[in-house]
């Protein structure tokens, strides 16, 4: 990862605080005050780390010379350990590759919206209400994928079933019923993922 003046725990600090100040402001300091933000005094020190992390692709710069976010200015670490959700696990070793989440998430941009879920007719299949479902938009889906479906101008999230050569939507909940829709319906776009906040 980072390597500079032989400090990398200090470097990744540094681009922690970078990456926090971009959170809040949706913009990057400029130079005078990242060695305030950073605590460094120097400003060829402050060019330094710059310089490095335009090389490691954590900076680049735009057009008009200000900096911004670098491809992997957003990636964050995916640890090597798993979080066991049965019996208790060993830790065997800290940190991991870096990932980002954006593009785990989103893989065609140009057709990708994030759409609220409310209700739990999803549930089990682990779509809760309040979670935000990734849907890339598309007029076709396969038989079992989760789709939004638009039927009478309503929404609803469920997985696309066929029953005597007619589609359906099953919901992943005993409490709701299949939808065997009378008119035509309409695919919005195929389930891709979700997150939620807590």
């Amino acid at each position: 990862m980072l390597e500079f003046d032989n400090q990398q725990e200090k470097s990744l600090e540094r681009l922690g605080k970078l990456r926090d100040y971009f959170a809040q402001y949706h913009a990057l300091p400029s130079y005078r005050y990242m060695q305030d933000l950073l605590g460094i005094k120097s400003k060829e020190t402050i060019g330094k780390l710059i310089a490095q992390l335009k090389e490691e692709n954590f900076l680049d710069e735009a057009p008009d010379k200000k900096l911004m976010p670098g491809k992997r200015f957003f990636e964050v670490i995916q640890s090597n350990n798993s979080v066991q959700a049965g019996q208790l696990t060993q830790m065997y070793s800290e940190g991991g590759v870096y990932t980002n989440i954006h593009s785990e998430l989103v893989k065609k941009p140009s057709i990708t919206e994030v759409i609220p879920v409310k209700g739990n007719s999803m549930i089990d299949e682990h779509i809760a209400d309040g979670d935000m479902v990734v849907v890339e938009k598309r007029s076709f889906a396969n038989i079992g994928d989760i789709v939004v479906a638009i039927i009478n101008d309503e929404q609803t999230i469920k997985f696309l079933g066929i029953e005597n050569n007619q589609f359906v939507l099953i919901p992943a909940n005993k409490n709701f019923k299949t939808i065997r829709p009378k008119q035509d319906f309409q695919i919005f776009g195929v389930v891709k993922g979700l997150y939620r906040t807590y």
